[in-house]
């Protein structure tokens, strides 16, 4: 038979240190693993904060350079209107130039047919005016012909100046047209995307061909993902309108991905 085992004060006593102690332990442990938990919480809560703030930075910095873009466009779209609206000024004056122009010149021929009509002697023509008024005639109609040939040389120079004017303007016209014309293969990449308005802003410009209303093909990773149509051009950016129609459901166009020029449409 088992003797019974009597529980004296100092086993009490002993069993309760032992007791307190491995309390004590677990409690240590308990306050080191909260201590832990709040120092990766906080670090979490640091990460997300800092990279929140930098997506917003981000976002402000990517919405401002479109709206700088976006004004940048409206104002050379601006110009070259008024360009335009000067060559179609400087045409119709032109032609009025020219109209005048022959107006002088066939005065300048009457007023020689009236000098030489002068110039002929009294005795030929018994019905003549006096030698007197004849003279004064002449001097009239020399006058009047050197006036004529000063406004004659003045017009001429005129138009001269302003076929000048007018060829600059078209070789301008003809350049921007030329450096407009995008060059199959031109490639790019997306700098920033605005789903709100759903947009893109392109690392391509007028420089690389891009020209209004070109499509562009939406590449990641090799694979097409969509395509995008390009509403304004400045010389380094562009900006482009997500072709909603060409992506798959739950696909976003993203910043990096690549595009390539596609071709224009009508």
């Amino acid at each position: 038979m088992l003797m019974p085992i009597t529980a004296t004060p100092k086993s009490v006593i002993a069993l309760s240190i032992i007791l307190l102690a491995v309390a004590a332990i677990f409690g240590a442990l308990n306050t080191y693993k909260v201590k832990s938990l709040r120092g990766n919480v906080t670090e979490a809560t640091t990460a997300r904060d800092a990279a929140e703030g930098r997506r917003l930075a981000e976002q402000k910095t990517r919405d401002t350079g479109v709206a700088a873009a976006k004004a940048k466009a409206t104002e050379t779209e601006s110009k070259i209107a008024k360009a335009e609206a000067e060559l179609v000024k400087l045409q119709t004056e032109k032609a009025d130039l020219q109209t005048k122009f022959q107006a002088n010149q066939a005065e300048v021929a009457s007023l020689q047919r009236r000098m030489e009509e002068i110039g002929v002697k009294p005795s030929e023509n018994p019905g003549a005016p006096s030698a007197t008024e004849m003279q004064a005639q002449l001097d009239d109609a020399r006058r009047q012909l050197e006036s004529a040939e000063r406004e004659n040389a003045f017009l001429s120079d005129k138009i001269r100046v302003t076929q000048e004017r007018s060829g600059q303007l078209q070789e301008e016209k003809k350049q921007r047209r030329e450096a407009s014309a995008v060059k199959p293969g031109v490639r790019g990449t997306i700098l920033a995307v605005n789903q709100a308005y759903n947009f893109v802003v392109l690392n391509l410009g007028g420089r690389q061909g891009v020209e209004p209303n070109t499509e562009m093909l939406v590449l990641r990773d090799g694979t097409l993902i969509g395509k995008i149509r390009v509403s304004s051009v400045e010389p380094s950016t562009a900006i482009g309108d997500i072709i909603t129609s060409s992506l798959e459901r739950g696909v976003q166009v993203q910043p990096g991905d690549i595009v390539i020029y596609a071709g224009t449409s009508s």
